[in-house]
């Protein structure tokens, strides 16, 4: 039955995980779709019609395998590539009222393929799974949240010609899913420009993840795009970061390239104009590990270290504090 609605490629992502059964209570955390060869050329037409159904790419990045061959001298992928997306329509109330989906506003819509492999893969993480990570427990929102992605699945199908599925089953997530930061500040400081502050505080953070060896990969600036659509927003201020590590990513990806569906890590931040406080938060890649099923003890030491180190920068770098 699955393989007859691939085919076809009018399945949803609802209908194609009913097609499944699963003894265990685990959970779906990932459907990934399978195209035989290299459908590098496909996909790329594929997202262009992409902006018909209201989705944008912002900051994308292609064939990441490329620069890690020529970076560390061999890769084992064929293709890697993040396209970070989203639909700013659908999104606006969501983040109003949880900006906590900043975290994976924009999510990747992730492609790779294996060298020796001949299938090309393409999906995202689950947005149940999603809404579980940034804590987002309302079933409005949620059902609101996951009704943006069927149409969007349906393209890839349509387009791809899937013929395969891969799905990510786990376990649980971790215990604490999210790093969450505030840092206070006070506007008269900054001749109560908000705009001001906005523009020191990114300048301060960009400097200081760089100096740790971390790459900006992307920027999204949520305020700005509704501003530009001539739609309200409640936040004086919010934008999103693509953050990066490269050396974490070729050690975690050549070898589990599945978990790229988190790549990059997308960290919000907005400004509370009544609190005068900005709030920032990121998944934490705790999360990979669990959904990815990752279990090298030298690559669940990276992510440990990895969200540590980040915690790190914030807290003593920036000033900010941790909050739950």
């Amino acid at each position: 039955m699955v393989s007859k609605l691939l085919k076809s490629g009018l399945a949803t992502a609802v209908a194609l995980s009913l097609s499944y059964s699963f003894a265990d209570a685990k959970q779906l955390g990932a459907e990934l779709w399978g195209t035989a060869g290299d459908q590098d050329s496909t996909f790329m037409a594929m997202t262009k019609k992409m902006g018909d159904l209201g989705f944008v790419i912002s900051d994308p990045h292609p064939h990441i395998n490329d620069h890690y061959a020529h970076k560390y001298g061999s890769t084992k992928l064929d293709n890697l590539g993040f396209f970070s997306t989203a639909h700013n329509d659908k999104m606006r109330k969501l983040l109003e009222d949880y900006p906590e989906f900043g975290g994976f506003t924009p999510f990747n819509l992730h492609i790779y393929k294996n060298q020796g492999k001949d299938v090309t893969w393409v999906g995202h993480l689950r947005p149940e799974v999603m809404a579980d990570i940034v804590g987002v427990t309302d079933p409005v929102a949620r059902a609101t949240w996951s009704a943006i992605f069927p149409e969007l699945d349906n393209l890839i199908l349509k387009e791809m010609g899937s013929t395969k599925v891969k799905n990510l089953y786990f376990d649980s997530l971790p215990e604490k899913t999210m790093m969450k930061f505030k840092l206070s500040f006070d506007l008269a400081d900054f001749d109560d420009d908000i705009e001001m502050f906005v523009e020191e505080f990114q300048e301060s953070f960009e400097e200081a993840f760089e100096d740790a060896g971390y790459l900006i990969a992307g920027y999204k600036n949520v305020k700005e795009a509704y501003d530009y659509a001539e739609q309200d927003f409640k936040y004086p201020a919010y934008w999103v970061y693509s953050l990066c590590h490269f050396p974490f990513s070729n050690a975690i990806f050549n070898d589990v390239p599945e978990a790229g569906i988190f790549a990059p890590c997308s960290l919000y931040m907005y400004v509370n104009e009544e609190e005068d406080t900005l709030y920032m938060g990121m998944p934490l890649l705790a999360n990979w590990a669990k959904v990815a099923n990752i279990t090298d003890p030298e690559k669940l030491k990276l992510i440990e270290d990895l969200d540590a180190e980040i915690i790190k920068v914030f807290t003593e770098e920036l000033e900010a504090e941790e909050i739950e």
